[in-house]
């Protein structure tokens, strides 16, 4: 009897110390008021996507996000679960989803901008601009207004190509009548894009910039007063050039700022005072908040998609 007493002390100490090992393997929440309880594990979904980008909360509480290299968009239920949304979607990237559920994408294979779901809704809003075919359309942020907001990174060099064709980056407009504008074209490298809750604030990613930049829309949905929003603590040089890694953005319902750097998710107060930093076993290229509360914030990148728990609630007013 003694010796089983023994052995289930052991065991129950063994395992114990496995639990506590494992546990300290697992990310976890760092305590930012309002926004994270410290502590909290961070759920690793899955791992070994092609091309994690466009994370956006879908209708029934799901998450979708694009899968770039392979033509497609995913779907995360609410307990976990991954399938396939659609397929062949023109290498879409960020997305955007209207009230009456057309989904919008920048598309990178034919680099376009336009409605990819359903079938029967399907259209091109943009394809050029004065005549010059886009180079990577990136994110977009659909307005009330119906306006539409997107980037377009422009080219870089890659191992597959170490000489791209002459880079063009820059932020463009969709008027809801269908009228393309471009907004900038002095951004190093326009990357994700997000509105404040009143509509009246446009924030761009620059990734190759220290800060987030933000601009005052106008009544016509053009844009002015372009200032620097948020100082990125992901700044850092990479290789030749530095760079904030400044990708996705993301807001919650205290108008607070999320971004994916560098650095992990890095939030911010509407005014871009620094609050914290998620950190994240990869570095996240794209958030959104997803669920029937938008408590979840959801980050894909690297190949990999997790899901962090808050204390903050994403903005309800729009998908994204």
């Amino acid at each position: 009897m003694q010796y089983n007493n023994i052995k289930t002390i052991l065991l129950g100490t063994a395992l114990l110390f496995a639990a506590v090992a494992h546990a300290e393997d697992d990310p976890v929440t760092p305590a930012i008021p309002g926004v994270s309880a410290g502590g909290v594990i961070i759920d690793t979904i899955k791992e070994g996507f092609k091309g994690t980008e466009g994370p956006i909360g879908y209708t029934d509480g799901s998450l979708l996000f694009t899968e770039t290299n392979d033509n497609r968009i995913t779907k995360i239920a609410p307990d976990g679960t991954v399938s396939t949304f659609l397929e062949n979607s023109n290498g879409a990237n960020g997305l955007a989803l209207t009230p009456t559920g057309e989904l919008i994408a920048a598309q990178t294979l034919n680099t376009q901008v336009g409605v990819i779901y359903p079938e029967d809704k399907k259209k091109i809003l943009a394809q050029n601009f004065e005549g010059t075919s886009f180079q990577r359309p990136n994110d977009l942020v659909l307005h009330k207004s119906g306006n539409i907001y997107f980037t377009d990174s422009g080219t870089r060099a890659t191992k597959e190509v170490p000489n791209p064709p002459p880079s063009h980056p820059g932020l463009f407009l969709i008027t809801a009548s269908g009228e393309l504008k471009r907004l900038a074209n002095d951004i190093k490298r326009p990357n994700g894009v997000q509105l404040n809750k009143a509509e009246t604030i446009l924030y761009v990613a620059d990734t190759l910039g220290e800060h987030v930049l933000a601009y005052d829309i106008a009544a016509d949905g053009t844009v002015s007063n372009k200032r620097n929003c948020a100082k990125l603590d992901g700044w850092k040089k990479e290789g030749e050039e530095w760079s904030s890694g400044a990708d996705g953005l993301a807001i919650d319902d205290n108008d607070r700022l999320y971004v994916a750097s560098n650095s992990g998710i890095e939030v911010f107060s509407p005014k871009g005072e620094a609050l914290g930093i998620i950190k994240l076993p990869k570095k996240p290229q794209n958030i959104a908040f997803a669920g029937k509360d938008k408590k979840t914030l959801y980050a894909v990148g690297r190949g990999s998609a997790y899901k962090i728990p808050l204390l903050a609630q994403g903005y309800q007013g729009r998908a994204k």
